[in-house]
């Protein structure tokens, strides 16, 4: 069996097997948990939660939380499946990162959503339909834009402004003044 280098990172080397079985088993494990995220879709807009949004978190090849989308029901536009996904598993796990888990969401993840993974940690990501498949039926088409790097900042309907002179400076200084108290990892 040969083998290919993958990937090298502080040390640690990633090798992927050229045996076909393996990509057929990543492959088959893939769809597996991904039909559990468009499942979860499907049932949170069937019960009126949310829209058609699921994401699966694993761990082990185990699913640890499976989520819908709950901005309906929760009244909070940023109860994505992705987000409360990882809440969920965050809480069942007893931590903030999820660096030994893998998250499959039905839908090309949002900008919020991508920004909540890559925080958690979380080692892998697939999903399954395109950002233009939400767009399709009427979905912002600030995600793809966002995801493409196509400016997302001049379609939000909102000013953005950094704070200047000593707002700022205080702003700035709660990182200086409690570093020695938090640190996140």
């Amino acid at each position: 069996m040969e083998s290919n280098v993958v990937e090298t990172k502080g040390g640690t080397v990633s090798v992927a097997s050229a045996f076909a079985g393996h990509q057929e088993v990543v492959k088959d494990r893939d769809h597996k948990f991904l039909k559990k995220a468009v499942e979860e879709a499907y049932k949170g807009v069937e019960s009126g939660d949310g829209g058609p949004f699921g994401a699966v978190v694993v761990k082990n090849d185990e699913v640890v939380v499976s989520c819908h989308n709950m901005v309906l029901s929760c009244t909070d536009p940023t109860a994505h499946a992705e987000v409360t996904a990882i809440i969920e598993a965050c809480k069942k796990l007893k931590r903030i990162e999820l660096s030994d888990c893998e998250i499959y969401a039905s839908c090309e993840p949002c900008p919020m959503c991508f920004g909540a993974i890559h925080l958690s940690r979380i080692k892998r990501l697939v999903y399954g339909a395109k950002a233009e498949a939400a767009i399709a039926i009427g979905f912002d088409d600030f995600i793809a834009d966002a995801l493409r790097g196509t400016g997302f900042y001049q379609k939000a309907q909102l000013e953005i402004k950094r704070a200047d002179g000593n707002a700022a400076i205080f702003a700035e200084q709660v990182f200086e003044k409690t570093k020695a108290k938090f640190q996140m990892y």
